[in-house]
C-alpha cells in the first residue's frame, strides 16, 4: 500500500467512528441507547438493516464465490422477499403493540419465562459467535496479504466498533450505517467499473460473458429436487425464506433496527426497502465476481490466491514439485487463450460454439485439479494452513490491479463492512443481555440510567468476548457459507418458537420449552451426521418444534388439573 492508500483508509474510518459518536450525543436513558429513541425514519431503517446483514464477510467471500462457483448462490436470497411481507404484516403489529424492547420479551407475554430466557440464549450463542467471525474473517485475510499481524488487525477492527457502539448505542450504529453503505457501495462500483475497463480491447462485454458461461460461471438458476445440493431454487425460496424470516423476525440484531423506526409504518417500509433491494444488490455482487473471473481468464491467475502459503511451499523441499504444477498451469493458460480467441470469432461469425466451450470445460477441470494437487502439498507443508482461498481472490485483485488511492478506499469499504455487522451484533447482544436476562431475571427494580449504563457494559463485554473469539477462531469453508451455516443451526428453532407464539393457542410454554430444547439437538445432530444441505435446517429446525410442541402438549397434564 502507498502513503494515499493509508491516508485514505485512515480518513475515511475515521470519519466514521467521530460521525457516528458525534450524531448520538446526549442519551439520558435505556430507551435512547437501546432504540435510538424511536426517531429512525423509513430510508434509515433499511440502510441500517442492509448494512447489518452485509458484512465484509459479504464483500470478501461473495466475489469468490462466483469465481469460483458462479451465479447460482444469488439463489440463496430467493425467499427474502417473501419473508419482508410476512414479517410487515404478522411480526412488527405484535412487537409494536407491546412496545418492546427486544423480540424474545413477546415469548414471555404469550408462554413463559423460561420460553423467552431459551430464546435469548439461543441467540446470544449464535450471534455471539457471528459476531466473533465477522471480526476474525477480515482480520486473517487482511492480515496474511498485507503482512499486518492478525492479533493486531482483530483488535483495531473490534476496538474502532467498541468505542462509537459502546458511546452512543442504537443510534450510533444506525447513523454510522449512512456512511458505511455509501463507502461500501462506491467501493464496490468502482470496482465493477474498473472491470469493466480492464476486459481486453477486442471482446465485448457479450463476448466476455459467453467465455464465464462456457464454465458454468453464469447458471442463475438450478430447478433440481437435489436435496444434497446447497443452492436450488427450492432451497432458496423454502429454506431461504424461513432463513430469512427466522433472521428479519426474530434475531434482535436486525429487530432492533427496525424497532428504532419511529412508525410502524416506518418501520414497514424500511423492511420493504431491503426486500426490493437485497436480490439485485447481491446480483450485483456476485456479477462482480464474474468480471473478476472473466479477468482473471485474460490476466494470469496465481495457482493459489494466498500466495504467503505459496512463498512457505517455495522454501521447503517441495519446492520443485511445486514448480512442476506452475509450468502445467502456464500450458493450461496459453491453451485456454487460444480457445478463448476461437470462441470469440465463432460467436461473431453465428457459428456452433459447444465444442469450444466443451473444450474451455475440460481445461477449466484439469485446472481444478492441479489447483486441488496445490491445496495438497500446501497442507503438506503447513498442517494448519486454510486450503480454501475464494475468499482471498476479490482482495487480491484489489491489491494487485487497482490505481493508487482506490486500493486504500476499497480496504476501507472492507473495513466498514465488518464494523457496520459487528456494530449491530453487539448492540443487539447487549440489548437482549440487559432486558432479557439481568433486568428481567436479577435486577428488576433499578432506575432507566443504571439500564443504560448496563447496557453500554455489556456492549463493552461482548466486543471483548467477540475479539477473543476472533484472536483464537479458525476458518471453516467458504466464510459467507459458514456464517450462514451457523445461523441455519439455530434460527429454524427460535423461528419455530415464535410462530408458535403467534398462531399456537392449545399449547403451553412448558410444551414449547421442551419441544424447543428436542428439536435443537436433533438439528445439531443432522448437521453432524448428514449431508443436507444447511438451507433444510431452517425449515426442519421450525417444523421439529411446532410437531413436538402439539405432540408434547397432549402427554402433559390439562391446565386446570396442572394448577
Amino acid at each position: 500500500m502507498t502513503q494515499l492508500d493509508w491516508i485514505v483508509l485512515l480518513a475515511t474510518l475515521a470519519t466514521i467512528i467521530i460521525y457516528g459518536v458525534w450524531k448520538s450525543r446526549g442519551q439520558k436513558d435505556i430507551n435512547d441507547f437501546l432504540l435510538g429513541s424511536r426517531e429512525a425514519k423509513w430510508w434509515l431503517v433499511g440502510l441500517s438493516v442492509m448494512a447489518t446483514q452485509a458484512s465484509a464477510i459479504t464483500f470478501l467471500s461473495t466475489p469468490g464465490q462466483a469465481y469460483s462457483d458462479g451465479m447460482r448462490f444469488v439463489q440463496f436470497y430467493f425467499g427474502l422477499p417473501l419473508a419482508m411481507i410476512v414479517i410487515c404484516i404478522v411480526f412488527i403489529p405484535r412487537y409494536y403493540k407491546l412496545n418492546v424492547f427486544t423480540a424474545y420479551e413477546y415469548l414471555e407475554s404469550t408462554f413463559d419465562l423460561k420460553s423467552r430466557t431459551l430464546a435469548s440464549i439461543l441467540f446470544l450463542i449464535q450471534r455471539g459467535l457471528g459476531a466473533g467471525i465477522t471480526i476474525y474473517a477480515p482480520s486473517i485475510i487482511l492480515s496474511t496479504l498485507l503482512g499486518w499481524n492478525l492479533n493486531l488487525t482483530c483488535l483495531l477492527i473490534g476496538s474502532m466498533v467498541i468505542i462509537y457502539t459502546v458511546s452512543g448505542g442504537t443510534k450510533a450504529v444506525s447513523q454510522t450505517h449512512k456512511l458505511q453503505m455509501l463507502v461500501i457501495m462506491v467501493g464496490m462500483f468502482i470496482a465493477f467499473f474498473l472491470l469493466l475497463e480492464y476486459l481486453p480491447g477486442d471482446w465485448s462485454l457479450g463476448e466476455a460473458l459467453t467465455i464465464a458461461g462456457s464454465q458454468g460461471r453464469m447458471n442463475v438458476i438450478d430447478l433440481s429436487f437435489d436435496f444434497n445440493e446447497r443452492y436450488t431454487f427450492w432451497s432458496g425460496i423454502t429454506g431461504g425464506f424461513f432463513l430469512a424470516l427466522a433472521y428479519f423476525g426474530t434475531d434482535q440484531s436486525q429487530v432492533q433496527r427496525y424497532l428504532s423506526g419511529k412508525s410502524i409504518r416506518e418501520s414497514r417500509m424500511g423492511l420493504m426497502f431491503n426486500g426490493l433491494l437485497k436480490i439485485p444488490l447481491q446480483f450485483f455482487i456476485l456479477f462482480v465476481g464474474v468480471l473478476v473471473f472473466i479477468f482473471y481468464q485474460t490476466h494470469r491467475a496465481p495457482v493459489f490466491f494466498n500466495e504467503n502459503e505459496l512463498e512457505l511451499v517455495q522454501n521447503s523441499n517441495l519446492a520443485p514439485a511445486l514448480e512442476n504444477l506452475e509450468s502445467t498451469y502456464t500450458d493450461l493458460i496459453d491453451s485456454r487463450a487460444t480457445i478463448q480467441n476461437q470462441l470469440v470469432q465463432a460467436k461473431r461469425n453465428n457459428q456452433d460454439l459447444s465444442t469450444y466451450s466443451n473444450q474451455l470445460q475440460d481445461l477449466l477441470n484439469q485446472e481444478n485439479l492441479l489447483r486441488d494437487s496445490v491445496k495438497a502439498i500446501i497442507a503438506q507443508v503447513s498442517p494448519t494452513a486454510e486450503t480454501n482461498d475464494r475468499d482471498y481472490v476479490f482482495l487480491h485483485f484489489i491489491i494487485n490491479h487497482l490505481p493508487k488511492g482506490l486500493v486504500g478506499l476499497l480496504l476501507a469499504m472492507i473495513l466498514s463492512a465488518a464494523m457496520s455487522s459487528t456494530a449491530s451484533e453487539l448492540n443487539a447482544l447487549a440489548s437482549t443481555t440487559t432486558v432479557d436476562i439481568y433486568k428481567r431475571s436479577f435486577r428488576r427494580q433499578e432506575s432507566q440510567r443504571h439500564y443504560m449504563l448496563s447496557s453500554k457494559w455489556f456492549t463493552l463485554m461482548w466486543g471483548l468476548i467477540a475479539i477473543l473469539f476472533a484472536l483464537f477462531g479458525t476458518l471453516a469453508e467458504n466464510l459467507i457459507q459458514f456464517v450462514n451455516i451457523v445461523g441455519s443451526i439455530f434460527y429454524g428453532v427460535i423461528l419455530g418458537m415464535f410462530l408458535m407464539a403467534f398462531f399456537a393457542k392449545t399449547v403451553r410454554g412448558t410444551a414449547l420449552f421442551i419441544a424447543a430444547l428436542l428439536a435443537q439437538l436433533s438439528v445439531i445432530l443432522l448437521f453432524l451426521v448428514s449431508n443436507i444441505g444447511y438451507l433444510w435446517f431452517n425449515v426442519i429446525g421450525c417444523l421439529l418444534v411446532i410437531v413436538f410442541s402439539y405432540l408434547i402438549q397432549i402427554f402433559l397434564p390439562p391446565k386446570n388439573s396442572a394448577q
